[in-house]
């Protein structure tokens, strides 16, 4: 399937635990220059989750390789290749959570 995507970032998942930085570059390389690779991992562990972002240098290398390279197999694994979504905006301090605490129940009446 042909895709028409303007983004120069992809979402590359289903990738063997094994795989490194440089085994990506190298395949990604075969669509065009590699800019960034950021492999996803655990904040608790730092273990490899096996999905990766490939920033590729520009929009048509980057349909290239989801051309290309969706559905190839790497170090025995079917890797999915699919244009980045944008990152979702962080969340504000205000609704993530303030030094504040929240008042527990319900607000406490004035006295006259």
């Amino acid at each position: 399937m042909k895709t028409k995507s303007t983004s120069k970032d992809l979402y590359v998942a289903e990738i063997a635990f094994e795989v490194e930085e440089e085994d990506l570059r190298k395949l990604f390389s075969l669509c065009g220059t590699v800019r960034a690779i950021h492999m996803i991992t655990d904040q608790k562990s730092g273990q490899f989750k096996g999905c990766a972002f490939v920033h590729m240098a520009n929009a048509a290398q980057a349909r290239d390789a989801i051309n290309t390279l969706d559905g190839t197999y790497l170090l025995k694994r079917c890797i999915s290749v699919t244009a980045a979504l944008p990152r979702k905006p962080a969340p504000s301090a205000a609704r993530a959570g303030s030094d504040k605490p929240e008042p527990a129940g319900r607000p406490s009446k004035r006295r006259k």
